[in-house]
């Protein structure tokens, strides 16, 4: 009676066709990033769908008639299959939270849930070996947040540190683990440990997939083209998870961020946490620096790098970026 098959979303006009009033009528956005889609059909009727991107489970819709099929079971054990079959054994699910049990039944534990939006994983290592990561590194004392991409790290994220290390008994950086930037990731963390290695109330934590991730927070990574509607959402899950499991575990009772004035979406973020935090938790903002009349950015220290603008590079950046940029330049 049904059957199931690839989606080619970008080749097949009919399928597409089917897909997006699926995705019209689930209120969902059509634009995700995806990497690999599937259907169950009905005859020639597009009747299921799901997709994953990277590790990430997304776009799960039955057509209302045919929801008492059990169908959306078969599209999750099948993308998980699949994913399985790739090597990889974490996946993290979006989905609404009227659907929270059957997704319990698959095996998936819920990480946060806002109104929008349920955020789940299954898998190791999971959230509770990272939250456990954390606490065995607290350090005595309540402390103060800050997530930074640090792409790289300039001398704007620096000063943003030495702000709250001098205001806070402890400061825990979170370094971004998602690798969709230029810098890598292990570039970027170890920029960071070097640009905050003589402030001793300092310690540096990877996110892993748990804040500001393609899992979390996708539109972050896509700027000037995220929808604003998107990522509010995403924005709001992001920090209702930072707010409700990570602060606790670390007796963080403020979080630090620079002012922006260029982003909008990272503008999004900061109004986001400014909403959850509420009372339950400070949001402290901190005026961008300026070298010559010009505010320091992460974004004009990459393009000082393409231009081969050296001097420029050396305004943005501390001593221990620069160095740490051009060893890995000569190898």
């Amino acid at each position: 009676m049904y059957s199931l098959k690839r989606l080619w979303l970008k080749k097949d006009k009919q399928a597409y066709e089917q897909w997006a009033n699926l995705m019209d009528k689930a209120n969902l956005n059509k634009e995700e990033a995806l990497d690999y889609t599937v259907g169950i059909y009905m005859k020639d009727q597009l009747m299921a769908t799901g997709s994953y991107y990277r590790n990430i489970l997304k776009c799960l819709v039955v057509c209302k008639d045919a929801q008492s099929e059990n169908l959306l079971t078969e599209i999750v054990q099948h993308l998980i299959s699949r994913l399985s079959d790739e090597g990889e054994h974490h996946y993290f699910l979006y989905t609404k939270p009227i659907h929270a049990s059957i997704f319990r039944s698959l095996g998936f534990q819920k990480i946060i849930e806002t109104a929008d939006i349920l955020f789940m994983e299954q898998g190791f290592p999971n959230f509770q070996n990272y939250l456990s990561m954390l606490k065995k590194n607290k350090k005595v004392g309540s402390g103060s947040g800050i997530v930074m991409n640090a792409n790289p790290f300039t001398k704007g994220h620096q000063y943003l540190v030495e702000t709250a290390s001098k205001e806070s008994e402890q400061v825990y950086v979170f370094v971004l683990s998602a690798d969709d930037s230029e810098f890598s990731s292990s570039d970027r963390f170890e920029m960071v440990k070097r640009g905050v290695a003589h402030l001793n109330n300092v310690t540096v934590f990877p996110t892993n997939d748990y804040l500001i991730s393609s899992a979390t927070f996708p539109s972050y990574f896509l700027k000037s083209s995220a929808i604003e509607s998107v990522a509010k959402i995403q924005a709001t899950v992001d920090a209702q998870l930072f707010k409700e499991k990570i602060a606790p575990v670390l007796a963080i009772d403020t979080r630090y961020v620079g002012e922006e004035p260029y982003s909008r979406v990272t503008e999004i973020y900061n109004q986001a946490m400014a909403i959850v935090f509420d009372s339950s938790l400070n949001l402290t903002i901190v005026p961008r620096i300026s070298v010559s009349g010009q505010i320091i950015s992460a974004t004009k220290v990459r393009k000082a790098l393409q231009e081969g603008n050296d001097q420029q590079v050396k305004n943005y950046v501390p001593l221990t970026t620069y160095n740490y940029i051009k060893k890995q330049s000569e190898r």
